[in-house]
């Protein structure tokens, strides 16, 4: 009797901790804590006055199995709720002053240390929902009284992972997931989304050199509250930090002729570009109230970010609206810009496609579908286009004419972009070849020669390099000699550091060249933190004066020849580019000129 005893106490103390699990990880209320503990304790007293006098075995499956589905219930009745991120983490954060701008006054709130002002959620253009929806970004509305900047505003629209899915990703990517109630609910997802948020130095300031980070995310998730790139480490540094929400998926890249037709600049496909203009145009006319100087702006991003970035430097709508760029481990600068990009005919044909499949014959039709229906077209519309008014030709185009917008450029990837995106697409000596003919079809055997696996380990890491070459690296390297041959001063770096969280996959280098490396963090040793403060300072430096150099910080060489980069890894400093083999056979497939 004993033995069942502490069996029957093992098993049910172990299901109560994995019922707490559960609901912290999915982000339930804390009354989900309140009656997971109310039902165990029921569990227990009728074990304890009913089943053991009785001693029935049905009993017994029964007040498990009741557990269970009281449990269940539980999960359900105390979903997550859905509220605003805050601004910032300190709770009840002291008010900043009254900031005047074109739609009316403002006001956000300090970081913990008051080194920092806040202000998150300011529209910059009305919200594109209904006849909005797929049309150019509208001037935003003013506004009466004070507007309290202190929580972001929605997520743009996107498909929703559950709450547990995103907290598992948590810890299995990134090896960081905190335990807290503070953030027991869901953030907001909306159409309504087109917000600006503003991080300042404290205090009076004038003239500061100003930082507009675009998220990344394929074009088709993501959010501006990412604590890897928040604006708080390159404030604390003196940088205005600007980022904002732009539409994402089917409602940000959705093309189709009828819009074209309706469209006064006879666009379609690129709404969420123009979204990133305006927002850049709202910097230009209102920045100088938080003290920034409006001639002296960095664009910078990651990612489908970085591409984004890549377009601006092209796009006739974006001259004037920045100096310089920061890209980091994207751009849309190659013959045929392997992601985050299409032809406008291959963008007609796929919202033709869309509009078919929701029963409707017209834009007008589509338009009045709610947003819940069309969400899951995001893995459809995710790529920008040449659609004549934002984008007239290609970047790649552009360049070889010299029409560029930027007058210098900071760039890089990741030593293990690929990483995260082979999860379930490894190689071995069975499918080594056969992937890279897929891609690489008459080039297959320069590739062999380049790569030759003989083992499942070497095929698994050559097809991880490909991959991720063709992908960033590739890019970066057409990128750097577009730049060179029209003398804009380029520099280009490999983060390369691993860590106890992300490493050097892909993204991994924002926490540490946007200085948000927690102050106590196992994850990170004093390596770590040594090279977060040498690339937030080549950072701060270059987007104030369009050359990193400088702080007593190791050379950072122009890449003039496309053939050095900076590392950033155990050690700093310059090395050659490896990939020049591959690099050349890709020229070949690309038709480079």
């Amino acid at each position: 009797m004993k033995v069942k005893k502490v069996i029957f106490v093992i098993f049910s103390a172990l299901f109560f901790l994995l019922m707490i699990a559960g609901l912290e990880l999915n982000k339930n209320t804390v009354w989900g804590f309140v009656l997971a503990a109310v039902i165990t304790a029921g569990f227990y007293t009728v074990h304890r006055l009913i089943i053991k006098k009785k001693n029935k075995w049905y009993l017994k499956l029964a007040s498990w199995l009741g557990w269970i589905l009281l449990f269940v219930g539980v999960l359900f009745l105390t979903w997550p709720t859905v509220q605003a991120v805050p601004a910032v983490s300190v709770k009840d954060p002291e008010a900043t002053g009254i900031i005047t701008v074109a739609q009316g006054d403002l006001q956000g709130v300090y970081n913990e240390d008051k080194s920092v002002e806040v202000y998150t959620g300011i529209p910059y253009a009305k919200p594109p929902v209904g006849e909005l929806r797929w049309k150019e970004p509208q001037d935003p509305d003013k506004w009466d009284g004070v507007l309290v900047a202190d929580h972001f505003a929605p997520m743009s629209m996107q498909p929703q992972n559950l709450p547990i899915y995103n907290s598992l990703a948590q810890i299995i990517g990134y090896h960081d997931y905190q335990i807290s109630l503070d953030d027991n609910y869901t953030p907001p997802v909306s159409e309504d989304s087109l917000y600006l948020n503003i991080w300042k130095p404290a205090g009076d300031t004038k003239d500061m050199p100003v930082m507009v980070y675009i998220h990344g995310g394929s074009l088709q998730t993501g959010q501006p509250w990412y604590g890897d790139y928040s604006g708080e480490g390159l404030s604390k540094e003196g940088v205005i930090v600007v980022n904002m929400g732009y539409r994402l998926g089917v409602f940000g890249y959705y093309a189709n002729e009828q819009l074209t037709a309706e469209s006064e600049n006879g666009t379609t496909g690129n709404y969420g570009m123009l979204d990133q203009i305006k927002a850049l145009e709202w910097v230009r006319d209102n920045i100088a109230a938080f003290g920034g100087d409006p001639d002296n702006v960095t664009l910078s991003g990651e990612s489908a970010g970085a591409a984004s970035v890549s377009a601006m430097c092209t796009s006739p709508l974006a001259k004037g609206l920045f100096k310089r760029v920061i890209l980091e481990s994207s751009t849309v600068a190659s013959v045929n810009p392997p992601h985050s990009f299409r032809t406008l005919n291959e963008a007609l044909d796929a919202g033709q496609e869309t509009m078919e499949a929701n029963g409707c014959s017209s834009v007008e039709e589509l338009r009045k579908l709610p947003a819940d229906k069309l969400v899951n077209e995001a893995y459809t519309h995710h790529h920008m286009t040449v659609d004549g008014y934002f984008l007239t030709e290609t970047p790649y185009e552009s360049y070889q004419k010299g029409v560029h917008n930027e007058e210098a450029i900071l760039h890089g990837y990741n030593d293990e972009e690929s990483a995260a995106f082979i999860i379930f697409d490894h190689a071995n000596m069975k499918n080594y070849e056969r992937k890279i003919r897929e891609y690489f079809g008459d080039l297959t055997d320069d590739i062999l020669a380049i790569y030759p696996a003989s083992t499942d380990e070497e095929a698994d890491a050559y097809w991880a390099e490909i991959y991720g070459a063709v992908f960033f690296d590739y890019p970066h390297y057409c990128l750097n000699r577009l730049a060179v041959e029209n003398d804009i001063p380029v520099y280009e770096y490999l983060f390369a550091k691993k860590n106890g969280r992300l490493g050097d996959w892909h993204s991994g280098e924002e926490v540490y060249c946007y200085g948000n490396i927690p102050t106590v963090s196992n994850l990170y040793d004093d390596r770590d933190r040594e090279l977060s403060a040498q690339m937030l300072g080549y950072w701060k430096i270059f987007i104030m004066t369009g050359d990193p150099n400088g702080s007593d910080l190791p050379v950072w060489e122009q890449n003039d020849t496309s053939s050095s980069l900076m590392l950033f890894g155990d050690t700093t400093g310059m090395i050659s580019e490896k990939e020049h083999e591959l690099f050349a056979v890709l020229d070949q497939k690309e038709g480079w000129k």
